[in-house]
């Protein structure tokens, strides 16, 4: 009779292990066969709180995987459940199951380019941002007014603008908004060195004074190779205490400009009309990059006051009142 059961459980024990070694088969199967012997890309998007059940099947749907319950079986002996992160992710239907579930547990969304111009200012950047579906140009605006936020990114101005840094960034759609400006910020802060801040010091301007001088420079640069030639008429009229009177700023602090500036803008008291203000505008008029930047640290050694556009992206510079109205009427008034 022992010898029986003994014989009995040698039996069950045999049929499980054969059905157990018969299913780590199957999934091991499973997890190394992609669903579709022809490779095509497939953008696949896990939502934020969504349950492992609906990303099976959604898998299925995608024809990313060809069995949802196995796909279910597979993360949770894997443990990996509640471990797949959120967002969007590139796949092809040639991946396997393994390679797709390491891949959703990763996080490693896909990346979408998105590329700041030098120059552009915060509206623009705004319309950049939701034209690539990053955040709203609300959202965007908001954050760049919202005070309890800038000090967050200990910016000594009153808004962000001329510290979104110029350049291309990746993010995945799944990224806050807080999240893309505190990295052109950042971005802004490392480009910024120590050595920059020593010659600010040693030119006698602060940091944000370089910021707003540089996004004066930047919109007044029609050719890359004059920005130090600019910086010097600005620096030199600085120290002679006469006022900048430059267009861009005018431009910046009106709201009825439509591509042609006019007498009454030039006219008009705004804390941006260097004009009509002495010094630097109120903030800075736009974003600058590092070459204007540093243009407005290190200054061509000229004695230039005064430019004017010579229509080919370059200017003409002079010393004085009587050779630049000269160049005005060569250049401008005779067009």
């Amino acid at each position: 009779m022992i010898k029986k059961i003994i014989l009995f459980f040698a039996m069950v024990c045999l049929c499980i292990a054969i059905a157990a070694g018969a299913a780590m088969h199957w999934m091991s199967s499973f997890i190394k066969t992609p669903a579709a012997k022809i490779s095509k890309p497939v953008n696949f998007t896990v939502s934020s709180g969504q349950h492992l059940p609906s990303i099976a099947q959604n898998l299925k749907a995608q024809e990313l995987i060809s069995n949802p319950t196995a796909f279910k079986l597979y993360a949770r002996l894997k443990k990996a459940g509640t471990r797949i992160k959120a967002g969007e992710y590139e796949m092809n239907t040639g991946m396997n199951p393994e390679t797709i579930l390491n891949l959703l547990i990763s996080g490693k969304n896909k990346l979408y380019r998105f590329t700041v111009p030098e120059g552009l200012n915060m509206e623009e950047i705004a319309m950049l941002a939701q034209e690539s579906g990053l955040c709203s140009r609300q959202q965007f605006l908001s954050l760049c007014n919202d005070i309890e936020f800038i000090n967050q990114c200990e910016i000594p101005g009153m808004t962000l603008e001329g510290y979104l840094f110029p350049d291309t960034y990746f993010f995945s759609k799944e990224t806050h908004c807080k999240t893309v400006i505190k990295k052109m910020v950042s971005t802004f802060n490392k480009t910024f060195t120590d050595t920059w801040k020593a010659r600010a010091k040693e030119i006698g301007l602060s940091v944000h004074e370089v910021v707003i001088l540089a996004s004066i420079i930047e919109k007044e640069t029609g050719n890359a190779k004059e920005r130090a030639m600019i910086s010097s008429v600005f620096h030199n009229r600085l120290k002679r205490h006469m006022r900048l009177e430059s267009d861009p700023t005018v431009i910046y602090g009106v709201s009825d400009y439509h591509g042609r500036i006019q007498y009454k803008h030039l006219r008009r008291v705004t804390p941006y009309n260097t004009y009509q203000i002495d010094g630097l505008p109120a903030s800075p008029i736009a974003n600058p990059g590092a070459q204007s930047l540093k243009a407005a640290l290190y200054p061509a050694q000229t004695d230039f006051l005064y430019f004017v556009s010579k229509n080919d992206t370059t200017h003409q510079f002079s010393t004085n009142l009587e050779d630049h109205n000269q160049a005005v009427k060569k250049y401008q008034l005779s067009q």
